[in-house]
């Protein structure tokens, strides 16, 4: 199988979209430092947080990471990939901290046929044909 592990910059154009709960005096205290010019909106202050708390503890992380086994960054998996997969007669346990992309000419036979789970920590591109498919491998 191809090498198909690419390494995600820390910043970048995609995102995934989270909601959170805040209260009325945090929020009070998000916006005031934005009035203050210390941030230029609230998902400024958020993802300065947010990164700041990841470098706090990225040592941590790393470890988890080598221990579990799983890739880092960005992982595609095309239809030739599974069709290697397929005719080794293997199936793949996917492991990835980041973004798992499957291609849109992937169908569900074949995602069956290889993929004997999925666990990603961040996002899952796929078809919802092919996720429907495998849901009950995705952890």
């Amino acid at each position: 199988m191809t090498n198909n592990v690419h390494r995600l910059r820390d910043k970048g154009g995609e995102s995934e979209k989270i909601t959170i709960n805040l209260g009325y005096v945090d929020l009070g205290r998000v916006d005031l430092l934005v009035q203050e010019g210390f941030y230029s909106n609230r998902t400024d202050f958020i993802r300065t947080a947010i990164r700041n708390q990841l470098a706090t503890h990225a040592e941590t992380v790393a470890q988890s990471i080598e221990r579990h086994t799983l890739e880092l960054g960005l992982r595609d998996y095309s239809r030739a990939d599974l069709e290697a997969v397929r005719d080794a007669g293997e199936k793949l346990h996917i492991k990835v901290v980041g973004l798992a992309r499957i291609a849109a000419d992937v169908t569900p036979e074949l995602a069956l046929a290889t993929i004997a789970s999925i666990t990603v920590l961040g996002a899952l591109q796929a078809s919802a044909e092919l996720k429907s498919a495998l849901a009950d491998r995705i952890r």
